[in-house]
């Protein structure tokens, strides 16, 4: 078994692109779970999971309150819900909005480091607003390993540069270099 059990992954403005581009390179193999937050219009119904689903071998949901955590499956944020982890299972709030956001990175974040401590991934990808800093320093203050999304290849760079700033990334990549790094820290490196 590797060292890591989970990745989680906060998105905004200019993150469907990104998350297309991660997902479509993660392979059938890939055995930890998988959950997102995209910031979306909360009084829409969002077509999320359906639209990832195209660019991915893993199965790909929205996530259901109640629901046990399972390994090569990646599970979205429904729109207008925090998305938590608890003792391997999916809950769903309506409490308050963090960041002017309900999902909340941070929230997400949050309780992943308080569940899941060093064995936690937390990326950051393209995004407006600072929705995801406190997340970044709280699983990294755990153990776990943090990677933001860089400059060049963000449509919107606000949110990696917030939780940058945090001084608790471990890696600032391009959207091309997230998914193969993600693989690696799971998986370990690819036998030559």
């Amino acid at each position: 078994m590797g060292q890591f059990d989970i990745v989680a992954i906060g998105a905004s403005a200019g993150g469907v692109k990104a998350l297309e581009a991660i997902l479509s390179d993660l392979p059938g193999d890939f055995r930890v779970p998988i959950l997102i937050v995209q910031h979306l219009d909360p009084s829409h119904r969002s077509l999320m999971a359906e639209i990832m689903q195209r660019h991915s071998v893993l199965l790909v949901t929205e996530a259901v309150d109640g629901e046990t955590i399972k390994a090569g499956t990646v599970y979205f944020a429904p729109p207008n819900r925090h998305l938590l982890v608890d003792d391997g299972e999916i809950r769903l709030t309506s409490t308050e909005f963090v960041h002017f956001s309900r999902p909340s990175i941070d929230l997400l974040f949050e309780s992943v480091a308080g569940t899941y401590g060093d064995r936690s991934i937390g990326v950051i990808l393209s995004g407006s607003g600072r929705d995801g800093a406190m997340g970044i320093k709280a699983i990294k203050e755990k153990g776990g390993t943090t990677i933001a999304q860089d400059q060049a290849t963000s449509e919107h760079w606000v949110m990696p540069q917030a939780a940058i700033e945090t001084g608790m990334v471990d890696f600032v990549l391009p959207i091309q270099d997230i998914a193969p790094a993600i693989v690696e820290l799971v998986m370990g490196p690819k036998e030559k």
